[in-house]
């Protein structure tokens, strides 16, 4: 019989449960297991129920259970003990405040301290928990992981992303192997989220203006994660038309338009709320602007019409804003990043009779434009715009910082790749969200009680026993076999098979075989089928009677990326051929909590991409933690971390052709693979332990898991771009003549620079002389090209250098010496300043240590205290 209706049952918490909720709006219950482990003893069948989303599962909890809990002084004990637990930790001081003097628990900064960064962190998307379901992929877990551990470090922070009404995808496959993609509605009211509200009670809203005139109203959400607030924008209200409504519909949704206007609520939006919830909070209002990508970039064109609104010039306006502002590129290939039609954007900043912005007030378009405008004109580039609005820039690795300082060299004319002022902080990872409780609990045992991520030596961790580490990756390889044969399962049920054919699934994969694991985002770069490129000798590696290989994979291509759906079609329709299903399996629709199981459960995590096109990679480094060992091309972060005695790394062929070098790679997979990988893991001693493998595991924990936690990235953010950006963002406030002054200074400069020229350069040294007489004496006289002179020998380099009228103090003129290659270079060169004498004169004394042969020459940068690097004005002028 149908029902003539439908209602929905809820509970409602009585009195003494109320502060669950305030356990459940904090997401820091997604890091602290006995926060969670209280919801799970609550009610642990509607804890999984809901996702295990404590938002959503308070509802589901009958009202029995609810009045049972109410009375029973052991679960209310433990959650005094846990909301006490928050408290201490939101209101304490911790690392930030114990290295910033004058940064208060709060965030707050103390009466007369200057340049301490209160920091607004911009992202399209955020990976926190599933309950959260607003990321894709790496970009979003970073943010994520980037937010938890600035709460750990009490670095006053808040974030502004957007609330996707349908968020990313959900991923299925069809009897065929090609990805579906199915979205799910997100329903704030489940979500662990709040309206924000003013003072007048009513939530919060800030508004951008589109062309015509029509004016998208946002409102602000917030998640707080610990103890940053997450703002949160969402433009679908009912006082929008149905197109704006659809604006923060889906993350990497849609076409160039709709990016662009979601990068516009994203960046100019994102400031005005930010503004807007500080003037309603005890939240300082930012200093320092980080931009997690180009997608943000907007925000720094906001903040500059701003300042021209309260009367500051462009250029004045252009100073002040970038000595704040951080950017960070995650893209190491051109393909990645967000390039728009100029011509479109104009459209939509919106110029009127006088070129300003209707868009954003007081804003010279054509001035916004040149910021981002490629040459020729046509094409605006985020990620350019975002380095020319950031006066600090950096990659998410070592190498990646080198990548990037070679794809955007053309922004600093006349300096070389090394000198291209973008530097590196490499990525890193959440220990606590990341390590499995199995691991944790090793952890504790030989660290102590304490937090692990603050530690810079982990050493105590090579006392485990190998006994210990092989009961605790039996352990979690177990429960991935487990989670992946019921996922399999589901996944031919969705693909249309009958459940009376799928006895096979409850046997597949083996929790005694060697386990690979392989799981990101589905891109042509990365390289999924490498593995498939040996059919056969990959099945002999699977299927191998004695020493089983078996590799569990799973990731997300892009819906318009059809090349990576076509490479996840081909590894799936390997895995389905009956004679390896059960030593490979794909699980669709990976995301955070499929990614905890994964990637401790792997004994291995196999990356293979395309160097140097891996930006960083963290998935990786979430499997060390775990005591899984990595085996991967030298690219990202395992690029500067490699260490053959915690891990394998295959070799990059030497040709251009990428189909013969991904044959030379395959090649070099499966001999290591074959050939040291299978057989340190079946060694056993005497005992039956696996002594050498666990060797390399305690290898791993020791030297490697270190250096990978978010807790250093962030550390290294504060400190080398965070604080110097707030120093610099305070000497304009402090002094609101410095902006005037800087860009006169610039324009001076730029006017002369082409009248700046060194004509002379020179070294002089000591070389004897025969006397007329029998006696000898030493004079200084200049040293030829070509000469000798003896190693640790004092010289001195001089060199005439015209200033065209500038000061000697607008300069910097350094000596530039080092070793010269086949080309005639000077490569890792020596920086040595001159100083100013008299009659356009410049000397420096120097002893040249090293033998070989030396290159020289001289060359003059602008100088300013505002200046950050001496590439930034993209100025030089060389002997």
């Amino acid at each position: 019989m149908k029902p003539l209706s439908t209602i929905t049952v809820s509970s409602e918490l009585p009195g003494a449960l109320e502060p669950l909720r305030e356990l459940a709006l904090n997401l820091r219950w997604t890091w602290r297991r006995q926060t969670a482990d209280l919801f799970r003893a609550l009610d642990a069948d509607a804890f999984t129920a809901s996702g295990e989303n404590p938002i959503a599962m308070l509802s589901r909890v009958s009202a029995g259970r609810l009045a049972e809990a109410a009375r029973d002084e052991s679960f209310l004990g433990r959650m005094r003990s846990e909301v006490g637990d928050l408290r201490t930790y939101l209101e304490s001081g911790r690392w930030f405040q114990r290295m910033v003097p004058g940064a208060s628990a709060s965030g707050a900064t103390a009466t007369g301290a200057t340049g301490t960064p209160s920091v607004a962190y911009f992202s399209m998307e955020f990976g926190i928990s599933p309950t959260l379901p607003i990321y894709s992929g790496g970009l979003g877990i970073l943010a994520g992981d980037h937010l938890k551990s600035a709460s750990d470090l009490g670095v006053p922070l808040v974030a502004i992303g957007l609330l996707y009404q349908w968020g990313y995808f959900s991923q299925s496959l069809d009897r065929s192997g090609w990805q579906q993609e199915n979205y799910k509605h997100n329903d704030p009211e489940k979500l662990p989220v709040e309206p924000v509200h003013g003072a007048d009670g009513e939530q919060l809203t800030v508004a951008v203006v589109l062309p015509d005139g029509r004016e998208v109203t946002i409102a602000l959400w917030k998640a707080q994660v610990g103890r940053i607030p997450l703002l949160l924008l969402d433009t679908n209200l009912e006082v929008n038309d149905e197109e704006a409504r659809q604006i923060t519909d889906r993350l990497y949704g849609g076409d160039h338009e709709h990016r662009i206007v979601q990068e516009i609520v994203l960046g100019i939006g994102g400031v005005r709320a930010v503004e807007a919830f500080a003037a309603a909070t005890d939240v300082p209002a930012p200093t320092v602007f980080h931009l997690n990508e180009g997608h943000a970039s907007f925000s720094g064109l906001e903040r500059v019409g701003r300042l021209m609104q309260s009367g500051a010039g462009f250029s004045e306006a252009v100073a002040e804003v970038r000595a704040g502002t951080v950017f960070t590129t995650h893209t190491p290939v051109p393909a990645g990043i967000d390039r728009f039609e100029a011509d479109r954007l104009r459209q939509y900043l919106g110029a009127d009779d006088s070129g300003i912005s209707r868009l954003i007030p007081a804003l010279p378009v054509e001035a916004a434009l040149a910021l981002g405008i490629e040459e020729g004109g046509d094409i605006f580039n985020m990620a350019q715009l975002g380095f020319r609005i950031a006066q600090r820039s950096n990659g998410v690795a070592k190498l990646h910082g080198a990548v990037s300082r070679a794809m955007f060299q053309d922004l600093y004319p006349g300096f070389d790749v090394p000198e291209v002022p973008i530097g590196s902080v490499t990525n890193g990872v959440h220990r606590r969200t990341w390590t499995s409780s199995v691991m944790d609990d090793l952890f504790k045992k030989a660290l102590g009680d304490v937090d692990v991520s603050s530690l810079s030596d982990w050493s105590a961790l090579s006392t485990l026993s190998d006994h210990e580490l092989t009961e605790a990756r039996d352990t979690l390889r177990e429960s991935l076999v487990t989670m992946a044969r019921s996922h399999v399962r589901e996944s031919w049920l969705r693909r249309g098979a009958d459940a009376a054919e799928l006895a096979w699934t409850d046997h597949i994969l083996d929790p005694k075989a060697l386990t690979i694991g392989f799981a990101r985002r589905v891109s042509t770069y990365k390289r999924l089928t490498l593995m498939l490129s040996d059919p056969e000798r990959f099945k002999r590696i699977l299927l191998d009677p004695e020493r089983p290989v078996q590799i569990v994979i799973a990731g997300k291509s892009h819906p318009a990326d059809r090349p990576g759906k076509e490479f996840l079609q081909q590894l799936v329709q390997f895995a389905d051929d009956h004679g390896v299903r059960h030593r490979i399996a794909f699980l669709p629709d990976y995301d955070i909590a499929m990614a905890s199981v994964l990637i401790a459960g792997s004994d291995v995590w196999l990356n293979n991409p395309i160097r140097p096109e891996e930006a960083s990679g963290t998935s990786g480094m979430k499997a060390v933690l775990n005591g899984g060992l990595t085996f991967s091309v030298s690219d990202g972060w395992w690029d500067e971390m490699k260490d053959d005695e915690a891990g394998w790394t295959i070799p990059t062929a030497g040709v251009e052709d990428q189909s013969e070098r991904d044959r030379l790679e395959a090649e070099a997979l499966y001999e290591i693979l074959e050939g040291r990988i299978v057989p340190q893991f079946y060694e056993r001693d005497a005992r039956g332990l696996q002594h050498t493998w666990m060797t390399t595991v305690r290898s791993s924990l020791v030297a490697i898991a270190p250096q990978i936690t978010a807790a250093r990235m962030v550390r290294d953010y504060v400190t080398e771009l965070y604080l110097p950006a707030a120093r610099a963002a305070s000497a304009f406030r402090s002094d609101l003549s410095l902006a005037s002054t800087f860009t006169a200074w610039k324009a001076d400069v730029q006017a002369a620079w082409s009248g700046v020229r060194v004509s002379a350069v020179s070294l002089e040294g000591a070389v004897d002389r025969a006397a007329s007489s029998s006696s000898e004496s030493s004079s200084r006289a200049e040293i030829t090209s070509g000469a000798e002179i003896t190693s640790g020998a004092e010289i001195s380099l001089v060199a005439q250098v015209d200033l065209a009228g500038l000061r000697a103090e607008d300069v910097l003129v350094e000596a530039v010496l080092g070793a010269v290659d086949a080309e005639g270079e000077i490569i890792d060169a020596q920086l040595i300043p001159l100083q100013s004498e008299e009659n356009g004169r410049w000397t420096a004394r120097l002893a040249l240590s090293v033998p070989g042969e030396v290159g020289y020459t001289v060359r003059v940068t602008p100088q300013h205290p505002v200046l950050a690097h001496r590439a930034e004005l993209g100025l030089v002028a060389t002997a």
